[in-house]
């Protein structure tokens, strides 16, 4: 069975065309389409008509990529960006008319339960108990579990593109009292998490997302282009060097860097921080970068439960509160 799964987020459409096998999502074809949603979208969160223009083409051309290689309609759905769009229905509304694409949004609780899937299956159960790391543009989910899904998930307001605009728009590099308040501010929001995973005490930790794997190669791990099966981790002094490499330079300085993309240069001092504050709070020394995360966990969960569990998620996602969670287990806070 061929199968797709389209993920529209800060940066670009990424589109992934898979055979399952055998419970396996083995991929045959990947594309993305960049639309910088994160550069284009201001405080207030508004999707501008420009950009839903720019969304509109990427996720059509997604969807004629995925027939022309045999796939199904993909499954398809948006993260932090379009999520807390204030015009977040219309958006949803366009790009269905336009396209024929189903896009959903997912609260982010379920997607840190599905990242958690995907890392889980990539790891294997000789990981024991897992917690997960995943900085994204707007949020950052975390979890931690012994089995299949997690017990306790979290997303926080703490994405890297949310914390630079908020913290240290109009300076390049930013102010050490900057970057100061934003550690502060960083420990605050984590610091009850932060004691749920350190007392739960995962025997392993991963990371996933762009932002850890740009942070994995500044800090000495092997390029993408050695694959997926080359070990790569990250220890927490490594990223403490990273974070004050990045603080020290301008934008156009750290794009140069090893690892560092022009796109995610300006963002990735706030995802630095994060991912330091969170590795040291938690009591993490090092966390192993694994290369399967959302999109490999909704084609894992899709395949595993059937499309009923997709048509669940989906339905309904163009007419909801944007508040409403999406009709799928989440492991609650308190459990």
């Amino acid at each position: 069975m061929r199968m797709s799964v389209m993920d529209v987020g800060s940066n670009a459409v990424r589109l992934v065309v898979v055979d399952a096998e055998d419970g396996v999502p083995l991929p045959v074809h990947t594309a993305k389409w960049k639309v910088r949603l994160s550069e284009e979208v201001g405080p207030s969160g508004v999707i501008p008509e420009e950009s839903l223009g720019q969304l509109v083409t990427a996720v059509a051309e997604a969807a004629r990529t995925a027939r022309r290689w045999g796939a199904a309609e993909p499954l398809a759905f948006a993260t932090t960006v379009v999520r807390s769009a204030p015009n977040r229905l219309d958006v949803l509304g366009t790009i269905g008319e336009e396209t024929g694409v189903r896009l959903c949004t997912l609260p982010g609780e379920v997607e840190a339960e599905l990242t958690f899937l995907g890392a889980r299956r990539w790891m294997g159960w000789r990981a024991g108990p897992l917690a997960m790391f995943d900085i994204g543009g707007g949020s950052l989910e975390v979890a931690f579990g012994r089995g299949r899904l997690p017990d306790y998930v979290a997303s926080l307001p703490l994405g890297a593109r949310r914390l630079t605009r908020e913290f240290f728009d109009g300076e390049d590099p930013p102010t050490e009292q900057s970057v100061k308040a934003l550690r502060r501010k960083v420990r605050h929001q984590l610091r009850d998490v932060a004691a749920r995973i350190r007392w739960e005490g995962p025997r392993t930790a991963v990371a996933t997302s762009r932002t850890f794997q740009q942070l994995a190669r500044l800090g000495g791990a092997a390029p993408g282009r050695h694959g997926p099966f080359m070990a790569r981790q990250l220890s927490r002094a490594e990223l403490r060097n990273c974070r004050d490499r990045l603080a020290a330079l301008p934008v156009a300085e750290r794009a140069e860097l090893p690892g560092v993309s022009a796109p995610r240069a300006a963002q990735s001092l706030a995802g630095a921080i994060v991912g330091h504050t969170a590795m040291k709070l938690t009591g993490v020394k090092t966390v192993t970068l694994c290369p399967w995360a959302i999109r490999e966990g909704v084609l894992l969960r899709h395949m595993e439960d059937g499309e009923a569990w997709w048509a669940e998620v989906s339905t309904g996602e163009t007419a909801a509160p944007a508040a409403e969670p999406a009709p799928l287990r989440i492991a609650a806070l308190g459990h």
